[in-house]
């Protein structure tokens, strides 16, 4: 294998670029094989173009980032930043000739201080490896994307991931105190702190952080703790149209409570749910709400919040009586984007976020498109803070279906705009929304961006052809 990472057949710059980097690389740390490298240029979005890297290099150390990065500069040679590819809009696409820089193997967690309540970890290091490590201190780390099992918190740091508790416990930008980041030239940056508090300068870890490897290579962050909390609890109602569970949204956020999870999901990732789980959820729900507490008392307020729930319509309202009951389920909520994948084969998954008071117009205005394109499009949802995930079922394989998927997609990241929301709220702009990028934030907007990109990027190497 080795062998054949090093012999295959390369071109004279190629060739040089691969002599380069191994000056300063060990040799399993750079592949060359075309069978190899072709499984690194793409993360699972649709419709996002990808090119053909030169070069994979999976480098364990700062000093091999740096290394990687001088090269590039030297030889003007674009680099790609990679995660565990999860990302859902194209940000780790690798562009033609470019150096894919995975950083998977640098998965270390460095230090978990009870006391300060941080973590310092590296950026390949699994989401869920990281939560579970803290747990063991009796802390937490909250932010939990659906990926969770798989994603790594550089590319948590990349996209600015959110997930399920975000209602109660924020994303990903809030939890990230400092970062180690190499620069395009390989310059190695610090930036923010390891105290509570900090205000020294400009607060560029907020500005790494959804950059999407457009700036620099995170090579090391410094997160923030919680303590653990109490176990939750979870509760499940169904109603019987889409704007009524929205409508009990707004009545639990309007009322002042503050769950842990408040979940959507419409009928069909319900239907689309049992059929692959055959979990016995009630396929004759239109729409099931999840909502969780983490309190010392969380009957009481799930009892609130169904009574809530009753208000606004529902049909039935069940609240889990263990945390056995309370998993299953928020295992049927994990499943929503695999069962929904399911149906056709392909799915584009959006994640348009609009003003919780508006989210009844949106899964309305979802359920007009799916029916003027004639496909189904399923929604599940991050309720509590109006974070939507339509994701439109299609077959890859026809023409006709897959223009069809494209279309409602701009249409609906057209109506969260028209709602008063965003085009992204956690998976980030990618490829995939370039173009939505530029309506929603305006000319001088992207005017402003692109100058930051350059301070960092004079040479446009990093991650060039996302974002904008």
């Amino acid at each position: 294998m080795i062998m054949s990472r090093i012999e295959a057949p390369r071109d004279e710059v190629t060739g040089n670029l691969v002599d380069r980097l191994l000056a300063g690389l060990p040799t399993e740390a750079v592949l060359t094989d075309p069978d190899v490298t072709a499984s690194y240029a793409n993360d699972m979005a649709s419709f996002c173009e990808a090119g053909t890297p030169a070069v994979v290099v999976l480098p364990r150390t700062v000093e091999q980032v740096q290394h990687v990065m001088r090269v590039a500069t030297e030889l003007r040679v674009p680099v790609v930043p990679q995660g565990a590819r999860t990302g859902l809009s194209g940000a780790a696409n690798a562009s033609d000739g470019c150096i894919v820089l995975s950083l998977v193997k640098m998965d270390r967690i460095l230090e978990i201080n009870p006391v300060d309540r941080i973590a310092v970890v590296e950026p390949g290091v699994v989401n869920a490896t990281l939560s579970r490590a803290v747990n063991e201190h009796g802390l937490c780390y909250p932010p939990d994307p659906s990926s969770w099992e798989m994603c790594t918190i550089g590319g948590n740091i990349g996209t600015a991931s959110g997930g399920l508790c975000c209602v109660k416990y924020g994303v990903t930008a809030e939890y990230v105190l400092g970062l180690d980041v190499v620069l395009a030239d390989g310059r190695l940056m610090s930036t923010g702190r390891r105290t509570a508090k900090g205000v020294a300068g400009y607060d560029l870890t907020r500005l790494f952080v959804g950059s999407e490897g457009s700036l620099g290579i995170v090579v090391r962050a410094t997160l923030a703790l919680k303590p653990q909390p109490p176990g939750q609890l979870v509760l499940a109602a169904e109603f019987p149209s889409a704007r009524a569970a929205c409508d009990a949204v707004v009545k639990v956020m309007e009322g002042g409570h503050v769950p842990s999870l408040l979940e959507l999901m419409d009928r069909t990732t319900v239907k689309a749910v049992n059929e692959l789980a055959h979990m016995g959820l009630p396929e004759t729900t239109e729409a099931l709400l999840l909502a969780a507490f983490d309190t010392h008392d969380p009957a009481a307020d799930l009892a609130a919040v169904g009574a809530l729930c009753e208000a606004a319509g529902a049909t039935q309202v069940v609240p889990a009586e263990d945390a056995a009951e309370s998993e299953l389920l928020l295992q049927a909520r994990r499943l929503a984007l695999v069962a929904l994948e399911a149906v056709k084969g392909t799915t584009m998954i959006d994640d348009v976020c609009v003003p919780r008071s508006r989210l009844g117009d949106m899964l309305e205005g979802i359920e007009r498109v799916a029916d003027k394109y004639a496909l189904t499009i399923g929604v599940c949802a991050h309720a509590g803070d109006g974070n939507t995930h339509p994701t439109v079922c299609f077959d890859a394989l026809d023409p006709e279906e897959s223009r069809r998927a494209r279309e409602s997609f701009d249409e609906i990241m057209a109506l969260g705009l028209e709602l008063g929301g965003t085009i992204t709220g956690e998976h980030g702009v990618g490829v995939l929304k370039k173009e939505w990028l530029a309506r929603e934030i305006g000319p001088v907007g992207v005017e402003m961006q692109r100058a930051i990109k350059a301070a960092f990027d004079p040479l446009g190497l990093l991650n060039p052809g996302k974002l904008f």
